[in-house]
């Protein structure tokens, strides 16, 4: 798995970098001092998971997650010595999915990287499925589909998905679609239910909105709602 930290101050990269591997030696950690070279970084590797240090010469690191969250899928984690609510209010609204401050604890950190530990085992073909469910989730995705674009039989493929990642395809799928639209629902109020249904992926509204109160227990509409005037 592909982890890249940006920051300015080299003990800080170092730090990050000897908690990181201390948990997870396989990990390939990338460094970059600033937008420029990370943005080098990501065009030539596939890259998971990034920690940007929010004041960065430059471009700052909520500039450089506003970029990299626009045209990639990797997570992004925000760092900073700065207890800020607005920084935290923007991270939240780039979809940034944590916000983590300095000094680094390293509990703090471990807690945060947990979820990525299952993602870490993954096989190199489980990857490149993942990575194309979440570009191309809104699109029609099969399981046949996802096989010839990684070049492996599909039966193969459903197989390596249950073990893997715990669910099967289809089940993974509507998941992620889920997630995204409920980001969709706080991040984008004036799109109707039924746009947010079509732009992730979903057959129908109906469908959409029985699956999501499936899952929440809520239906799209008092989701929107109820987080919107929380």
């Amino acid at each position: 798995m592909n982890i890249l930290l940006v920051d300015d101050e080299p003990l800080e990269l170092e730090q990050l970098e000897y908690l990181i591997l201390k948990k997870f030696p396989n990990w390939k950690i990338f460094k970059a001092q600033d937008a420029s070279k990370a943005l080098q970084i990501v065009k030539q590797n596939d890259i998971l998971l990034a920690f940007l240090d929010i004041q960065l010469p430059g471009k700052s690191g909520l500039e450089l997650a506003m970029e990299l969250s626009s045209s990639n899928t990797m997570d992004i984690i925000m760092v900073t010595a700065y207890q800020n609510f607005e920084y935290a209010q923007t991270s939240i609204r780039l979809g940034v999915v944590d916000y983590i401050t300095k000094p680094v604890i390293e509990d703090e950190l471990l807690s945060v990287l947990a979820r990525y530990e299952r993602i870490g085992r993954y096989s190199e073909q489980i990857i490149k499925a993942l990575q194309i469910i979440q570009q191309e989730f809104s699109e029609k995705l099969t399981l046949n589909y996802l096989a010839s674009k990684i070049h492996i039989n599909a039966a193969y493929l459903s197989r390596k998905f249950q073990e893997e990642v715990g669910m099967g395809f289809s089940e993974y799928l509507n998941d992620y679609r889920l997630k995204e639209a409920q980001k969709m629902l706080i991040e984008s109020p004036d799109l109707s239910i039924n746009t947010i249904s079509e732009r992730c992926g979903f057959n129908s509204q109906h469908y959409f909105s029985q699956i999501f109160r499936k899952t929440t227990g809520q239906s799209p509409r008092d989701y929107r709602l109820k987080e919107l005037y929380r």
